[in-house]
């Protein structure tokens, strides 16, 4: 089955020199089949000379346009070249290659439109800052939608034909809690798949404490309020 399905992975990149080798390989290695293209999102180190030199498949944007816009342009190049599914896949090395096909064989079984790589589908999420904004989520979709997603916040989501389009043709579209609420408000089906994630071994992430507490709070506003004036998309 696998065989004959196109799947991309999106890798979006920012400054993430240190990682994105060890992270092309691995879905090399790991996700045979599997195409990619990373999304060197304005870096300012060598993230896109170091893919150019291993001959990765690499489109670079002139200016940081951030996760949002990096990963729909992967998303617009995954509906240009006609592809069944893609997955987003973090530059940082936390995710593994060995769950895409696992993804995409969920998504094929259950019908799913989109597939979330779940941490906490077999674990309760640990107590944290982060983990209570992101059970806060949980619960905002829940009430708005009636489906409960455990992990709203992963970075690990693989989506269909449909969904691909929509993503590539509707700029408001991100990869982010609040857009996943609107697609099951739209009839999407979503489900998800237990993943077990790395600790990230180089960089640092653009989420600090501040950040981190400004984004879990712009999110449950847009599932609660925004996401019923946003248009269902093309």
């Amino acid at each position: 089955m696998g065989e004959e399905l196109k799947v991309l992975a999106i890798v979006p990149a920012f400054n993430e020199e240190e990682n994105i080798v060890s992270t092309v390989e691995d879905l090399l290695s790991n996700a045979p089949g599997v195409d990619h293209v990373v999304i060197n999102d304005g870096s300012s180190d060598r993230t896109e000379a170091i893919c150019l030199e291993h001959g990765f498949n690499v489109i670079t944007l002139p200016v940081n346009l951030g996760l949002a816009g990096g990963f729909q342009t992967g998303m617009k190049y995954a509906f240009a070249h006609g592809y069944d599914y893609a997955v987003q896949f973090d530059a940082d090395g936390q995710h593994s290659a060995a769950y895409v096909w696992p993804m995409v064989n969920q998504a094929e079984a259950d019908g799913s439109d989109i597939v979330i790589g779940s941490r906490f589908c077999a674990q309760k999420k640990p107590i944290s800052a982060r983990m209570i904004g992101s059970a806060l989520i949980t619960a905002m979709i829940r009430l708005t939608t009636g489906q409960k997603v455990q992990d709203p916040t992963s970075g690990m989501r693989l989506f269909d034909r449909d969904m691909i389009r929509r993503f590539a043709l509707n700029y408001d579209y991100s990869p982010e809690p609040d857009t996943i609420a609107l697609c099951i408000r739209n009839g999407a089906k979503v489900s998800e798949m237990q993943v077990e994630m790395r600790d990230r071994t180089a960089g640092e992430s653009y989420l600090n404490f501040t950040k981190s507490v400004a984004y879990m709070l712009r999110v449950c506003i847009s599932i609660m309020f925004v996401q019923w004036f946003r248009k269902k998309g093309n």
